[in-house]
């Protein structure tokens, strides 16, 4: 008869996820027992110390790498780090535009009824739960990218996933739209994760193993059934394709991105993208690269189209939120040329164009919440005519994260696409470098167009205005302007840092 075996973890090692987890849970706490008035500053303290002291443990152990940190089913390695660590940085910067309370406070102010019952519905809007909600998805989304089996993997994409559908539906109370992305997300979401477990199913069956290695050995061997193998890819890559939006499995991003809370929109559309392609960059680098020549062309086929798919879609959006939801669609596209080049300077430039482009996704619709009418957030685009005229900090800035994302240089989104595109050159991929360069010239017709409308158009007097913002937003928009500009005119500190860290233990 066997004996149990306690597990043996490093909890050094793991400490970063374990901090969030343990924010999450005194989150929880607090809404359990806490009074309604404190509950907001108190969420706040305990939110931005967890991510801190994450981020904090992840300094100091960045140089530390083990493949038995949680018996083989973890992987601290340089290209984990440097992932968690942006999920973390990106994480902070969302928990402060999360936090502007009085954008409920002003729109409670424009809703008829007496001052008492204002002050009520203020208080009502203040959903507080968002902070433990956001923690949880966060210790996801740590765990995503450094998990080395299929049950942890699996794991940690619900772990990351329930925490979303919740948090996209925050807005209940106010519009019929929030409700109505939150199941879409949910009832998209559950059939991916459907999916991926029949991956995970296929891949045990042909070696075995739920481990990456196990597989890596079995692919090598060749010893198992190729159709099992076949199949198992594609089952596996429809979940980690779903989460980061690549067509044809992105119908949920423009309805989701639109209907959710805005500022849950920056958090979900930044960090959700830098874990889901962490896991997707592990598994493929670590357990399927010596099998390149079955699932390469297929994946070549997913991003040509989903490059091309997001940017002409993304010219006829008259909303902001659903062209930005777009515009993602389309660097989801960019992204995969990494995963598809196989190659460590393939990695180096996804880590960069990830976490670059999260930064910027952040400040984008943190000045999305600016723009409001007596009714709340405007996101008719022909109603933003004019606003560089009426508030030019806000367009300017606005039009600085546009830039970045159309790949014009001096910002990080010009390095990110160079670096990528000649990452996908390097490994051979010309088709991928001519419709990523022709894609990213369709984005940038769309982008300039919108930063036309804000400067060179006469603005309508339709009750639409740009509040003022609290410190936390302005926290938000000036940090991620800041980052946007300093990676794009001197990256080379961050450029040389990842590529002397980025490596992935086998």
């Amino acid at each position: 008869m066997m004996g149990f075996t306690a597990p043996t973890l490093d909890y050094a090692l793991l400490a970063p996820i374990l901090v969030v987890l343990a924010g999450a849970l005194i989150g929880v706490l607090i809404e359990a027992f806490a009074p309604r008035a404190s509950r907001a500053s108190s969420q706040l303290f305990i939110t931005l110390a967890s991510l801190v002291t994450a981020l904090a443990f992840i300094v100091r152990n960045h140089s530390k790498y083990s493949t038995t940190a949680a018996m083989g089913s973890v992987s601290i390695d340089g290209a984990g780090v440097l992932l968690q660590g942006s999920v973390l940085i990106i994480a902070i910067i969302s928990v402060f535009l999360l936090a502007d309370q009085e954008n409920f406070t002003a729109l409670a102010a424009a809703l008829p009824g007496s001052d008492e019952e204002r002050v009520s519905l203020a208080q009502d809007l203040k959903v507080t739960e968002v902070y433990p909600l956001t923690l949880f998805a966060v210790a996801g989304m740590l765990l995503f990218p450094v998990s080395t089996d299929l049950i942890t993997l699996f794991v940690a994409l619900e772990m990351l996933s329930l925490p979303l559908y919740l948090l996209a539906g925050l807005s209940r109370r106010r519009r019929l739209a929030s409700q109505e992305s939150a199941l879409k997300y949910f009832l998209l979401g559950a059939f991916s994760s459907a999916f991926f477990l029949f991956g995970v199913a296929y891949l045990y069956g042909y070696s075995s193993s739920v481990t990456f290695i196990g597989l890596h050995e079995a692919v090598v061997g060749g010893s198992g059934n190729d159709i099992f193998l076949l199949l198992g890819i594609a089952f596996l890559s429809v979940g980690l394709l779903f989460k980061v939006g690549a067509v044809p499995f992105h119908a949920w991003s423009p309805d989701v991105y639109q209907g959710a809370p805005t500022a849950v929109t920056a958090f979900m559309a930044a960090a959700t993208k830098v874990a889901a392609f962490g896991a997707m960059l592990r598994i493929f680098y670590v357990s399927f690269a010596e099998d390149f020549l079955q699932w390469r062309p297929a994946l070549t086929v997913i991003a040509l189209i989903t490059m091309v798919f997001g940017s002409l879609v993304a010219i006829a959006q008259r909303d902001v939120k659903r062209m930005l939801a777009y515009s993602s669609i389309a660097h989801a596209g960019f992204l995969l040329s990494g995963v598809i080049a196989l190659s460590k300077s393939g990695l180096d430039a996804s880590i960069f164009y990830l976490f670059a482009y999260g930064v910027a996704t952040v400040g984008a619709f943190a000045v999305v919440t600016l723009v409001r009418d007596s009714s709340g957030e405007v996101t008719d685009l022909n109603r933003w005519s004019g606003l560089g005229k009426r508030s030019p900090l806000v367009a300017t800035a606005f039009a600085g994260f546009l830039l970045a994302f159309a790949g014009i240089p001096l910002t990080s989104g010009f390095i990110g696409k160079f670096s990528i595109f000649s990452a996908a050159y390097e490994s051979g991929s010309t088709t991928l470098l001519i419709a990523g360069v022709l894609s990213s010239a369709i984005a940038a017709f769309f982008y300039i167009r919108v930063i036309v409308l804000m400067f060179f158009k006469d603005s309508v007097d339709d009750g639409t205005s740009v509040v003022i913002p609290s410190i936390y937003t302005q926290i938000t928009i000036v940090t991620s302007f800041v980052v946007t500009f300093a990676l794009g005119v001197y990256p080379t500190p961050l450029i040389n840092f990842i590529a002397n860290t980025a490596t992935f233990l086998r």
